[in-house]
């Protein structure tokens, strides 16, 4: 075990164990919907509305979370975000309709919005071994639950649909009363953020086209996500290691693909590729939807394009935006989120409409749209990349594993606290 991994407080340590229960939710519920269609008799398209208000409600929190944290501190963010997900992912457990669990997986995209976003600072601010120290320790939480979430979630499922949702609620009580005994108070960053800021931040082309090509890239990832799983008519358990395979290799791309793909060929030329492969993937399952280990080996692979494009999107967002990392960061959330949560529902309404084919091209072709956007920052992503090379401090190893907004408030502080103490 590295030893940035050993000898960190014990605080460092339940954060980092509720950041993996967190991160596992992206996939817990892959493996259940279609026993939750079936036992609940709900149509896809009504259990889809499981990821579009979880979605759309973490989207639009992510415009208020450094509003809130900037004003409270990040525990009392922290602390507020892990108790709001304990009492949501527990009351989904005990709903017996789609619509309530619909409605609790709402509550639970809020609480969610309010940990993510403030969790790696707080491990930052509390970790030993500095920086570098604290992003091992974040990425390895990230990795872990992005790749168990779908195994728990089939192993859970396996038994009842009702499992998943209250293994969440039980790991992360454990982790709120760890994070409330042994946290030390945070005080909250010198200036407040206004809500105003993220949306006002569109105003800048640079960040409005990563915003949208982020936007056409979830609008693609999260149709498979939402109906993969119908097609392979596997039982829950067996969804889970299907799922599982897609998020090891979700994880790895992340953590070690991107970054090197990014200093090889340059962030622009590495995201048109993997957005293109993803695109020609989502393709392949549109046209072969009814063979079943075609559409495993598809979904399988589209975890190392899903990694490499989650991390360099983050990236290119941080290099190119003329606002504050926090504020850059909740634009980028709540754009990305609000494209991810909208595309399950009109997924269910073209195979309402059409047949189960359609949304995987349409996803297909939303991808490539979002290739054509990139491609009019070409030349701003390249001059970025120009200044990172050059030793500017225009990114920091290890924020390209943030998805959610947590690093580059971090690295923020970690920065200010960097200059305040030199002499």
């Amino acid at each position: 075990m590295p030893a940035s991994l050993r000898h960190q407080p014990k605080a460092v340590y339940a954060v980092a164990f509720a950041c993996v229960v967190s991160f596992m939710g992206i996939g817990l519920v892959d493996p259940i919907l279609p026993a939750l269609s079936s036992q609940l008799h709900a149509s896809p398209s009504q259990v889809s509305l499981l990821f579009t208000s979880y979605l759309v409600v973490t989207a639009i929190a992510m415009l208020g979370v450094n509003w809130v944290s900037s004003r409270i501190g990040p525990k009392r963010t922290l602390i507020t975000g892990l108790a709001v997900i304990v009492v949501f992912s527990a009351l989904a457990g005990l709903s017996g309709s789609i619509g309530g669990i619909v409605g609790f997986r709402a509550g639970w995209g809020l609480g969610n919005a309010l940990f993510i976003a403030t969790s790696l600072a707080v491990i930052v601010a509390s970790a030993t071994g500095g920086f570098a120290g604290a992003i091992v320790l974040y990425e390895a939480a990230l990795g872990l639950g992005i790749a168990a979430g779908p195994l728990i979630g089939g192993l859970l499922g396996d038994i009842s649909w009702r499992g998943p949702f209250f293994g969440v609620a039980a790991l992360m009580a454990i982790a709120l009363i760890a994070t409330v005994t042994l946290l030390d108070r945070t005080p909250p960053p010198p200036r407040r953020i206004s809500l105003a800021e993220p949306l006002l931040a569109l105003r800048h082309r640079s960040l409005l086209t990563m915003c949208v090509t982020a936007l056409l890239y979830n609008w693609g990832f999260f149709t498979m996500l939402g109906y993969a799983p119908y097609p392979m008519e596997l039982s829950a358990i067996q969804l889970g290691f299907v799922f599982f395979g897609w998020g090891l290799l979700v994880a790895v791309f992340s953590i070690t693909g991107a970054p090197r793909l990014q200093a090889r060929f340059g962030t622009a030329p590495s995201l048109y590729g993997a957005l293109g492969a993803f695109a020609v993937l989502l393709l392949l399952i549109g046209l072969f939807t009814d063979v079943r280990w075609a559409l495993i080996v598809c979904v399988v692979l589209s975890g190392a394009m899903v990694g490499i494009n989650n991390t360099l999107t983050t990236q290119a967002v941080m290099l190119v935006s003329p606002v504050e990392r926090p504020i850059a960061s909740a634009t980028y959330g709540f754009v990305r989120f609000i494209g991810g949560g909208l595309a399950p529902f009109v997924a269910g309404k073209m195979v309402d409409r059409w047949n189960i084919h359609v949304p995987f091209v349409a996803g297909a072709v939303a991808v490539l749209l979002g290739v054509l956007v990139l491609a009019t920052s070409h030349r701003t992503l390249t001059e970025a990349d120009r200044r990172l090379a050059s030793g500017a401090p225009a990114a920091v190893e290890g924020e390209v594993a943030d998805e959610f907004g947590g690093a580059p408030d971090a690295i923020d502080a970690e920065l200010q606290h960097e200059r305040a103490t030199r002499p």
